[in-house]
């Protein structure tokens, strides 16, 4: 009975915990890493990426009067053989870019 009950225990064990991260990884904000990401497969739409970055603070801007709570990064591309920065604002509670703007 012991070993029965060791293993029924250890996989209701799993299952909460599996049950659980599904939650929270509904309800968790973006994190970086994954902003980061979503901001340069929007990139990549209009060419090819040579660099990226994110800084893993975020930070609180305005756009069109209303506040966000936003991841700042910035990628760099190859336009016409010449490279191109690019710098834009993730919002951390969805992963949209916000706005981005050129900055060489």
């Amino acid at each position: 009975m012991g070993v029965k009950r060791v293993v029924l225990a250890a996989g209701l064990g799993i299952a909460v915990g599996y049950l659980a991260k599904q939650q929270v990884d509904t309800y968790q904000k973006v994190t970086p890493e994954k902003a980061l990401k979503q901001a340069k497969e929007s990139f990549k739409r209009k060419g090819p990426i040579s660099g990226s970055w994110i800084y893993m603070k975020p930070e609180e801007i305005e756009k069109n009067g209303l506040l966000y709570n936003a991841y700042r990064g910035g990628v760099t591309r190859n336009v016409d053989g010449e490279n191109k920065q690019y710098e834009f604002y993730v919002d951390v509670e969805t992963g949209a870019v916000v706005a981005s703007v050129q900055t060489t």
